[in-house]
């Protein structure tokens, strides 16, 4: 099975609401494991920011999956907006994982992202990238939320994520941080 991943990063160090504590990652990672295990995947797409990205791209990596990651943008930039301004050391990981996948050929950084909205994008190419995937080896694909279980609302991109994996009919698993 193809799984398209995506979901929380981990929390801010002055998050009052907790959505993905930093203490949780450990469990987290294994809640994952077992989930790929599960569903015999063969290919993880996701993009790669700190939380449940990185966290399921390291976890593919140790199971010798695939990993696809898909960038709304440069590879500097999305590093430093989305990995390293939150506690944790995420810029190793991020950089040990991104030349590996890059090494490999499966970094997307798209180029036309919607300068709006490029995490809407994001998440639309994510499921595009799984979906190809799946079509070009005739397999399943599968959306894996890896969140708190709660939207935030309109701009929730999580939710935004599952909401739209279902739409395309994908089954939806999900991974609780909490």
């Amino acid at each position: 099975m193809i799984i398209a991943l995506a979901g929380r990063r981990v929390d801010a160090l002055d998050a009052t609401q907790p959505k993905f504590p930093l203490q949780n990652i450990e469990n987290v990672g294994s809640a994952v494991r077992a989930l790929l295990q599960e569903h015999s995947a063969t290919a993880v797409v996701c993009s790669a920011a700190c939380g449940a990205d990185l966290t399921g791209l390291a976890e593919a990596g140790k199971l010798g999956i695939r990993r696809r990651v898909v960038l709304p943008f440069a590879r500097d930039k999305f590093r430093e907006s989305s990995v390293i301004d939150r506690p944790g050391d995420w810029g190793s990981m991020y950089d040990s994982i991104l030349d590996a996948v890059e090494a490999q050929g499966d970094l997307v950084v798209m180029a036309n992202a919607d300068a709006d909205d490029p995490y809407s994008a994001t998440n639309r190419a994510i499921l595009e990238e799984a979906v190809a995937l799946g079509k070009a080896s005739s397999e399943a694909v599968g959306a894996l939320l890896v969140w708190d279980g709660v939207s935030r609302g309109a701009d929730d991109y999580t939710d935004q994520f599952g909401a739209e994996a279902r739409k395309r009919g994908l089954e939806v698993f999900e991974v609780l941080t909490t």
